[in-house]
């Protein structure tokens, strides 16, 4: 089987949920091609977009907020919304590629590239089968004007949603998002931090801002920093992700209690080696934490579909949520200490969340290309 599978790197999770299915087809013997669409326009075009949505996430997080508030006033409008028509302009190079590259089936696990396929559909162009992939906890804005053969989602319970927004429910699959299978590793927290070269008598709080390093990190960094700084047996691992001025600015610090890393390609085992884990509420790490089964504590929520997704975790009881920097000492503290309550976030992840979602996402991919069985699996 061909498989095309387009994202864009408007944050790492769409691109890390493309690899992860990426990895598992390939496991499978499929023949496999993963990339940004624009690139077929040109490199400097497909760099740009992914750079001003980072900058603005990541610097400015309330005017991001806006952007969605906008967006979802938009999808009220009954004409198409502006990113659909800026995607239309992608039209001729996707259709040239797709001529000299024929596949069974498109995955995408971002809008933007829904909207191109949904563009050449409506043209009456000849296209592959075509699979939207969600990386968040709810119906984002315009995911409703596309016309894929399915739509692959999060949980059952967010399937009222989806519906509610226009998405026929018969091409809903509640598969769960899709995650690396090193997220799945039986391997224990012992075994993680002798890996790592950790000390074992130590608890670790790791903390992230996403791929991009963003949300309210440094200053939840500040306050755990002087909350725990009497605390022999707790230290911070802060990964940066592709935040250089962070990382530089925090190696610059020289502190005993914290270990900062750059990117990592080893997410997973430092999950895994984690007692807890401070992140904003970005769809993929979430469900990444979930799969590793560490505690989660969610703050500096992106607004938006992030703030959605801490409600989503929270109210399953898979996070905690501490929305303000000044209470995420005391917040930390309460469950380092309290197994009880840890243990009891890490069952509700395993009770929620599927951990064989990209196995089951790739057996329907394989399944329904095959059959052409789209809407009966």
């Amino acid at each position: 089987m061909d498989v095309l599978i387009l994202s864009c790197g408007t944050g790492g999770g769409h691109d890390s949920a493309g690899k992860a299915v990426f990895d598992e087809l390939n496991r499978r013997g499929h023949n496999v091609k993963m990339f940004n669409p624009y690139t077929l326009r040109s490199k400097k075009l497909a760099g740009g977009i992914d750079k001003t949505y980072i900058a603005t996430a990541r610097n400015m997080p309330r005017a991001f907020g806006a952007v969605y508030k906008v967006g979802n006033f938009y999808r009220r409008l009954p004409f198409h919304s502006p990113v659909y028509f800026a995607n239309a302009g992608m039209i001729s190079a996707m259709q040239d590629y797709l001529e000299e590259n024929p596949t069974d089936v498109i995955l995408m696990p971002h809008l933007f590239p829904a909207e191109i396929m949904t563009n050449m559909k409506r043209r009456g162009m000849k296209i592959p089968k075509t699979v939207f992939i969600a990386t968040d906890y709810v119906c984002i804005p315009f995911t409703e004007e596309t016309e894929c053969d399915a739509y692959i989602i999060p949980a059952e319970d967010s399937v009222e949603d989806f519906v509610s927004r226009g998405i026929p429910r018969e091409k809903l699959y509640a598969f769960g998002i899709p995650t690396h299978s090193s997220f799945a590793c039986r391997e224990t927290r012992e075994q993680a931090k002798l890996r790592l070269r950790l000390d074992l008598g130590k608890k670790y709080i790791l903390i992230t801002g996403g791929s991009m390093g963003g949300g309210k990190i440094e200053k939840v960094i500040n306050r755990l920093e002087k909350g725990i700084a009497g605390c022999e047996d707790i230290e911070v691992i802060v990964v940066c992700g592709s935040n250089q001025e962070l990382y530089d600015r925090l190696c610059a610090r020289g502190s005993s209690k914290m270990i900062v890393v750059g990117y990592t390609e080893d997410m997973a085992s430092y999950m895994r080696a984690a007692h807890l884990f401070i992140t904003k509420p970005g769809g993929l790490s979430s469900t990444e934490a979930a799969v590793c089964g560490v505690p989660i504590l969610h703050t500096g929520a992106i607004p938006g579909c992030e703030t959605i997704n801490a409600n989503y975790f929270s109210s399953h009881g898979m996070s905690v949520v501490c929305d303000s920097s000044e209470g995420i000492s005391e917040m930390v503290c309460k469950l380092l200490y309290d197994d009880g309550a840890c243990e009891q976030l890490v069952m509700n992840q395993r009770r929620f969340i599927n951990r064989k979602a990209t196995a089951d996402i790739c057996e329907f991919v394989e399944k329904a290309a095959v059959e052409n069985a789209f809407y009966q699996v």
